[in-house]
């Protein structure tokens, strides 16, 4: 039996109902109320007004993800239900699929979108707020949401029109690496950022800026320590001890 498609409008409601995923979290299964919630205006569309018990429960066990892949997994979810209500032979049920890639899918948001897009965002908002404008908080609301707002719509629609492949799309956009870069970035940014601060300080203050190039040597020391892989707790307290005894002798 051929899959009928789901409605436009349906998939604009998902979107919508995406935003209150974590609208209702407890404690034992943590996000599969409002993953419940919003995947059901397509499991309206596919099965009537009137949902089964079994496909009720199917929606109540334990589901926890990152809330912006949320929509591709909804997506997947349907096309699955929609594959088994036509009787095709689907490679997964439901409950694996969910299982299988919940987990995986929260460490890469985590790490893209908490780790490093978020991060950077602040820290380009921060550069720009320096020069006295306005347009700060805007531009970190615009690099942070827009491509959220862009994964969350299109995570849906490709979750439910390439169905399992959609798994292998992610793979292909490796956003653990694109993580990494991220937080490169940010960590050169947050370096101008220090830089720029202490140099605007300097001119305020009886000290010239070319004691900057005394402090490089301490910065290639650090960042080769780090390198070498010397604990950052260790660098923290070794800054903090230099810095009292310099405060001491001066």
């Amino acid at each position: 039996m051929k899959v009928r498609r789901l409605p436009w409008p349906v998939f604009l409601s998902m979107f919508c109902r995406s935003f209150l995923l974590q609208a209702s979290w407890n404690f034992e299964r943590l996000q599969n109320l409002g993953f419940f919630y919003l995947v059901l205006p397509g499991l309206r569309s596919i099965y009537g007004t009137s949902l089964t018990a079994e496909t009720c429960a199917r929606y109540g066990e334990y589901f926890n993800t990152h809330p912006y892949f949320a929509p591709l997994v909804a997506g997947t979810t349907l096309r699955i239900e929609q594959e088994r209500l036509a009787g095709g032979d689907t490679p997964v049920d439901v409950e694996t699929y969910k299982a299988t890639v919940m987990a995986p899918f929260a460490a890469m948001g985590d790490a893209f979108f908490w780790g490093g897009l978020r991060p950077l965002a602040a820290i380009v908002a921060m550069l720009i707020a320096l020069q006295g404008s306005l347009w700060a908080p805007v531009v970190f609301l615009a690099l942070f949401n827009l491509p959220h707002l862009i994964f969350r719509a299109s995570g849906l629609l490709f979750g439910y029109f390439l169905e399992l492949r959609a798994i292998d799309m992610v793979q292909r956009c490796r956003l653990p690496d694109l993580a990494i870069r991220l937080k490169e970035s940010t960590t050169v940014l947050l370096g101008v950022l220090c830089a720029y601060l202490s140099y605007n300080g300097c001119e305020h203050q009886a000290i010239s800026a070319a004691w900057g190039f005394v402090v490089l040597p301490v910065v290639l020391l650090f960042a080769w320590l780090a390198h070498k892989g010397v604990s950052s707790l260790f660098m923290v307290l070794l800054t903090t001890t230099s810095l009292l005894l310099l405060a001491l002798v001066f």
